[in-house]
C-alpha cells in the first residue's frame, strides 16, 4: 500500500498535469467566414493571425510563459451563424473571439456578447473586432466588451475626402457598394463630406448590390458609364470588390477607384495594369511604407503562404496589444484585459497606436496610396506578383485621422 505522502504526491501531480494541460495555452476563437464566398478573406486572416502568434507572442515569452493561439470558426458570413459559433466557442471554453468580415456578423456579436456577460458576469467574453468598420460599432452601440483595432468608416471617409477635396480633377462621383451597414455608411459619408467640402462635385450616382452573390458586375459598370463619372468610390471587400474592378477592366472605364480594400486578396491580380494610377486605396500599411520589421514579416509571410500575400498590419497591431494588456495585468481575465487595453499607447512600425478609453476606437497613422508600376524605389515592392504595387500619396497622423464620438459607455 502507498503511503499517504505518495498518494498525496501523485494527486498534485495529476492536478498540475491537468491544469497545465487546461492554461499552457491562451485561446482566441477566430470567427469568421471559412467557407462561402468570403472563404478565401477569412482563411487569409486566420493564417495571419496565426503566423503574428508564433513570431511576435510565442517567440517573445508569450503570455505569461503561455502560447497564444487562434482557433478557427466558421460563421460563413452570416450575423445568425455568428451567434451559434460564439455559443460554440463559449461551450468549449473560449473567452475572447475576434471577427472582421463584416460589420452585420460584428453587430450580432457584440448583441451576443453583451447579453452573455449581462447573464453570466463570472463567465463574461471579451470581443476584439479587427475589420468590422460601421461606426456605429464604437458610437451609439458602443461597448466595453468590443474593441476595434481598425480605423472606422467615418475615419477613413473623412482622410479621402480631405484628399479628394485638393483633387479639381474630381467633378462627378459615383457610389457603389453592398447592400448592409457598411455600403451603406460609405455612402453616406461620401455624400456628407463631400457636400461640405467641395459641394461642386456631383453625385452622378449610387447603386448597391448584394452581398457576395453577384457574378457578373458589368450591369452596375455600364450604369457607372452611362453616369460619366471620372470617379468612384466603393468601400466593397472581398470577391465584390475583385470581380468589380475586374468588369471596369474589361468594360475599359477610365474612371478612377477609391477603395477601401484595393490591396486584399485577389483584387490587384484582378486589376493588372488597367489599375495603374486608376486604383487608389486607404490602409493602415502597405508594402511600400518604410518600416523596421514589417516589410520582413510581410516577405517571409508571403513565402510561407504563396497566394494570399500579406495586408492586414492591424492584425499584428491587435496581437501584440492584446498580449501587452494580459501581461500587464497579469490576467487572462476578460475584465482585467479589457481594463489594460483602455488608453493603451502601443509602438508600431508606422508610429503608435492608441486604444481610445472613452468608446474603445483604435486611433493610428493612415496612408492613401495609388496603384503603380514597380521601380524599385516608391514602389519597391509589387502585390500579387503583379508588377505593380502601392506608391504612397498622403499620410494622414494619429492626431489627423481622430474624430468624435457619441458613444456613452456603460461600464462593469
Amino acid at each position: 500500500m502507498k503511503s499517504k505522502f505518495v498518494q498525496s504526491l501523485a494527486l498534485a501531480t495529476s492536478a498540475l498535469l491537468i491544469g497545465g494541460s487546461a492554461f499552457a495555452q491562451v485561446k482566441i476563437a477566430y470567427i469568421d467566414p471559412l467557407s462561402g464566398p468570403f472563404a478565401n478573406v477569412g482563411d487569409a486572416g486566420l493564417k495571419g493571425f496565426k503566423e503574428a502568434a508564433e513570431i511576435l507572442v510565442n517567440q517573445k515569452g508569450g503570455i505569461m510563459g503561455q502560447k497564444l493561439e487562434f482557433v478557427g470558426f466558421d460563421n460563413k458570413g452570416s450575423p445568425q451563424e455568428t451567434q451559434l459559433q460564439l455559443k460554440a466557442a463559449i461551450d468549449q471554453g473560449f473567452r475572447f473571439v475576434t471577427l472582421g468580415n463584416g460589420s452585420g456578423a460584428a453587430h450580432s456579436l457584440i448583441d451576443a456578447v453583451n447579453k452573455w456577460n449581462a447573464r453570466n458576469p463570472d463567465k463574461t467574453v471579451l470581443f476584439f473586432n479587427y475589420a468590422a468598420v460601421d461606426p456605429t460599432l464604437t458610437g451609439e452601440k458602443c461597448s466595453f466588451w468590443h474593441f476595434r483595432f481598425d480605423a472606422n468608416t467615418e475615419m477613413k471617409m473623412e482622410a479621402i475626402s480631405n484628399f479628394m477635396e485638393k483633387d479639381k480633377n474630381i467633378k462627378k462621383v459615383f457610389i457603389i457598394g453592398q447592400d448592409y451597414a457598411h455600403g451603406h455608411q460609405v455612402a453616406k459619408y461620401t455624400k456628407e463630406m463631400l457636400t461640405k467640402k467641395r459641394p461642386d462635385i456631383k453625385i452622378v450616382g449610387e447603386d448597391l448590390h448584394p452581398i457576395g452573390r453577384v457574378k457578373d458586375f458589368a450591369p452596375y459598370i455600364a450604369k457607372i458609364k452611362a453616369s460619366g463619372a471620372d470617379t468612384v468610390m466603393t468601400g466593397n471587400w472581398g470577391n465584390d470588390l475583385s470581380l468589380l474592378i475586374k468588369a471596369a477592366k474589361d468594360a475599359g472605364l477610365k474612371a478612377r477607384f477609391f477603395t477601401y480594400y484595393a490591396g486584399g486578396l485577389g483584387t490587384p491580380q484582378a486589376m493588372g495594369a488597367a489599375g495603374e494610377n486608376m486604383v487608389l486605396q486607404l490602409t493602415e500599411w502597405h508594402m511600400n511604407v518604410p518600416t523596421k520589421s514589417t516589410e520582413q514579416f510581410a516577405l517571409d509571410f508571403n513565402k510561407k503562404y504563396p497566394g494570399i500575400w500579406f495586408y492586414y498590419l492591424r492584425v499584428n497591431n491587435m496581437v501584440q496589444m492584446v498580449a501587452k494588456a494580459m501581461n500587464t495585468a497579469k490576467s487572462t481575465d476578460p475584465k482585467a484585459v479589457a481594463l489594460a487595453l483602455e488608453d493603451l499607447r502601443f509602438p508600431v512600425d508606422t508610429g503608435e497606436v492608441w486604444m481610445r478609453k472613452s468608446d474603445h476606437q483604435a486611433m493610428q497613422p493612415l496612408y492613401i496610396s495609388i496603384f503603380s508600376k514597380k521601380d524599385g524605389k516608391a514602389v519597391k515592392h509589387d502585390s500579387e506578383g503583379t508588377g505593380y504595387g502601392w506608391k504612397t500619396l498622403a499620410t494622414v497622423s494619429q492626431r489627423d485621422s481622430q474624430l468624435p464620438t457619441s458613444c456613452i459607455m456603460e461600464r462593469p
